[in-house]
């Protein structure tokens, strides 16, 4: 079977990846600074292999330990989906008092994270001369949302590091591929997001919240042999939400 490295794959988004993949017959491992064995245990009650491993993504020794283990316990690593985010945490404002760490927490987070996680799998995709790579950014980047440039500016970059990485490694099999989801609430996290949703809503042409489970066909899609020929692009999930 093949195998899936979902980073921040503990809760929210990631979780839901993680138990989408399973299903659709990849071996899992849920790598996350949380923990993550609620996750891998609903994947081995449903039948599924999976295992956890605390990563830190900003770390290069932690993403390079996340890439051996997973080759370590499946033989392979056929995808990875760099989710793992600095999102909840950021402290929101107009761009001049943000605070330098904060801006410097969202780009180890969010860019060398995932530049780091695609550096450590490289190797064994290359090797097997195959692989995907999924990377998770956001409409805030088309919106210019207010607030939180910082976050912003980060998932822009990630636009860029992906195409860059398709080009390089379209010669090793390897395709790169980025998804934009709108905003998907989770009020537990951020009690902000109720009021946020509505506003977002009445910009869609589907006009309903999104979910978690939204982004699961274009995730799947992107992980399967079906998408072999699509590398270098960016796939908004939105629900038709037009940009202002």
């Amino acid at each position: 079977m093949p195998t899936a490295i979902v980073t921040g794959g503990a809760r929210g988004l990631g979780r839901v990846y993680s138990l989408a993949l399973a299903a659709d017959g990849f071996d899992v491992v849920v790598a996350d600074l949380l923990d993550s064995q609620d996750v891998v245990n609903e994947i081995v009650a449903g039948g599924g292999r999976a295992v956890g491993c605390r990563t830190d993504v900003s770390s290069a020794a932690d993403n390079e330990a996340m890439a051996a283990a997973a080759a370590e316990a499946f033989g392979t690593i056929d995808v990875l989906i760099n989710n793992a985010a600095y999102y909840s945490q950021i402290v929101r404002g107009p761009f001049d008092e943000v605070s330098v760490q904060d801006w410097d927490r969202a780009f180890e987070i969010n860019v060398r994270g995932a530049w780091l996680a695609c550096c450590a799998v490289h190797p064994y995709m290359k090797q097997q001369q195959s692989g995907k790579i999924i990377n998770i950014s956001s409409t805030t980047c088309f919106k210019g949302t207010v607030g939180f440039p910082h976050y912003v500016a980060s998932k822009s970059a990630i636009v860029g590091l992906t195409r860059c990485l398709a080009a390089e490694l379209g010669p090793d099999g390897i395709t790169v591929n980025v998804v934009s989801p709108d905003l998907i609430p989770d009020p537990s996290l951020r009690p902000s997001d109720q009021v946020s949703d509505t506003f977002v809503v009445a910009g869609r042409a589907i006009k309903r919240t999104q979910t978690p489970e939204d982004m699961v066909g274009t995730i799947l899609y992107l992980a399967g042999d079906a998408s072999d020929f699509v590398t270098g692009q960016n796939i908004v999930v939105n629900g038709g939400a037009f940009f202002q």
